[in-house]
C-alpha cells in the first residue's frame, strides 16, 4: 500500500477513493477501522469515520486508530481528507486531529489544501471561495451542525491547533513544485492556495516525500503519479433492481436537487417532529416505497429557518440523531425489502445509511459527477450505492445516478 486515506465522513471518504481510482491506484473504502489485515492487493486504500462532528477526543481517538492501521498495512503517506468547505467548530475536529496526527506520524510539517477547483472550491490568499462567494457567503454560514462563519482558513485552523500555521500564497504555488516545496517551514501546518487544478498538481508534486497533507479530495489528484501510476477509468457492471433516493442534507444544491425531483417521482418528506416523535415508523415507509411504481423519494431537506426552529424545539443533537437513526433503520429495511440501488444525500445521512447497511468494504466505481463516483456495496445481491455529499451533483442528479448504476461502464 502507498497511500492510506483517513476521512472524517463517508461521503468524503468515496469522494477521494474516486480520485485515488481514476489516478489509477486500486483503492478501497472501508466503513470505520477494519480488524486484522486485509489480504487484497491495494495500492490505497481510505478509512471512513465518522467523526467530523464528534466530541474531539473521540475523532482524535478513532483518527489515530485508523492511521496506525494503515501504517500496518504498509501506507507510505498519510492523507486526512476534510469537507472541501472545511466543515468544522471552533473547538475543531480538524486543528485537534491534525495535531494528533503529526504527533503520531513524527511529520515535522504538514501541507492543507481544501480546494477543490472543479466544484468551485478554491483556497486564494489564504481564504476559502465557494464559487465566487467566501465561504461565509456561499449558504455554509447556515450549516446545522458546522457552520462556517470565517473564511480565513489561516484563523480557523490556528484557532484549533496548537501548532504554527503559515501559508504558501498562489503566485509562489503557480512557479511549481520545487518553489512550492521551498516555501514549506520547517515546522508547523501550510495553508497552500490552489485556484486550479495545475495548482494542486503542482502541490502533489511537491508533497511527494510530505508525510502528512490534509484537505479535500483535490489533494490527491497528484499524488498516484509520484508513485508511476497513470490515469484510469474505474469499471462498473451494472446493477439492477428497485431504486430509492434518500436526502437528509439541507445544502442549496441538495434542496434544488430535491425539488427537481418531486416534480417527476413519488415523495414522502420525514420532519424533525416526525423523527423525534416517532409519528412516522420505519415500516411505513418502507410500504410506502414499495407501492411506488418508479424510484421514490424520502427526505429531510428543508431550507435553514425550518432546521433552526426544528432545533430550538427538540435541541439541535437530539433532532439530528433522531432523523440520523431513521434513515439507518431505514436502509436495513430497504434492504431487506429488495431495494438494491440507492442514492444518498449528505455526509451524516450518508454514514447513518451506510453504518445501517452493515457494510464494512466499499468498491469505488467510476464517476457520477465530480466528487461522487458509484460505489459496490459487495454481496448476494450487491447494492449500488451514490453517497453525495450535499453541495455537489447537478440540479437532475438523483435521476441522472439511479440510471447509470443500471449501466455497464
Amino acid at each position: 500500500m502507498k497511500i492510506g486515506v483517513i476521512a472524517d465522513d463517508f461521503t468524503g471518504a468515496s469522494d477521494i477513493g474516486l480520485t485515488l481510482a481514476e489516478g489509477g491506484m486500486r483503492v478501497s473504502q472501508f466503513v470505520g477501522i477494519p480488524k486484522g489485515h486485509t489480504d487484497q492487493d491495494l495500492d490505497a486504500a481510505v478509512v471512513a469515520l465518522k467523526s467530523r462532528t464528534a466530541p474531539v477526543d473521540e475523532a482524535v481517538r478513532d483518527s489515530l486508530a485508523a492511521c496506525d492501521w494503515l501504517l500496518s498495512q504498509g501506507a507510505q503517506q498519510i492523507v486526512f481528507k476534510v469537507c472541501s468547505t472545511f466543515d468544522s467548530t471552533a473547538k475543531g475536529n480538524i486543528g485537534p486531529v491534525l495535531d494528533a496526527l503529526t504527533e503520531r506520524l513524527n511529520a515535522p510539517t504538514t501541507i492543507v489544501c481544501p480546494a477543490f477547483p472543479e466544484n468551485g472550491r478554491s483556497v486564494y490568499q489564504g481564504h476559502l471561495f465557494v464559487q465566487d462567494k467566501l465561504l461565509n457567503e456561499s449558504g455554509m454560514q447556515n450549516h446545522p451542525l458546522t457552520p462556517m462563519t470565517d473564511p480565513d482558513l489561516r484563523r480557523l485552523l490556528a484557532a484549533q491547533s496548537a501548532r504554527p500555521v503559515h501559508h504558501v500564497a498562489a503566485l509562489l504555488v503557480m512557479q511549481g513544485a520545487a518553489a512550492i516545496r521551498s516555501a514549506l517551514p520547517p515546522k508547523g501546518h501550510t495553508i497552500v492556495d490552489a485556484i486550479r487544478d495545475a495548482d494542486l498538481l503542482e502541490i502533489g508534486k511537491a508533497a511527494r516525500d510530505t508525510l502528512l497533507l490534509c484537505g479535500g479530495s483535490g489533494i490527491a489528484l497528484g499524488l498516484p503519479a509520484n508513485f508511476g501510476f497513470a490515469p484510469r477509468h474505474p469499471q462498473w457492471d451494472g446493477v439492477s433492481g428497485p431504486g430509492i433516493v434518500l436526502s437528509g442534507s439541507c445544502s442549496r444544491a441538495t434542496r434544488e436537487q430535491v425539488a427537481r425531483f418531486r416534480d417527476v417521482a413519488p415523495h414522502r418528506e420525514v420532519t424533525a417532529r416526525d423523527a423525534v416523535s416517532g409519528s412516522i415508523s420505519v415500516e411505513e415507509l418502507v410500504n410506502w416505497a414499495l407501492e411506488q411504481k418508479q424510484p421514490p423519494l424520502i427526505y429531510s431537506s428543508a431550507d435553514p429557518q425550518v432546521v433552526r426552529q426544528a432545533q430550538d424545539s427538540f435541541g439541535k443533537e437530539k433532532a439530528s440523531a433522531a432523523i440520523e437513526n431513521l434513515f439507518s433503520d431505514l436502509s436495513r429495511s430497504l434492504r431487506a425489502a429488495g431495494f438494491r440501488r440507492m442514492v444518498i444525500a449528505g455526509g451524516e445521512t450518508s454514514g447513518a445509511v451506510v453504518q445501517g447497511l452493515r457494510a464494512q468494504q466499499l468498491q469505488i466505481g467510476p464517476r457520477l459527477a465530480a466528487g461522487v463516483p458509484m460505489v459496490l456495496l459487495p454481496g448476494t445481491p450487491s447494492i449500488a450505492l451514490a453517497l453525495k455529499s450535499g453541495n455537489f451533483g447537478g440540479p437532475d442528479f438523483f435521476a441522472d445516478a439511479l440510471n447509470r448504476m443500471e449501466q455497464q461502464q
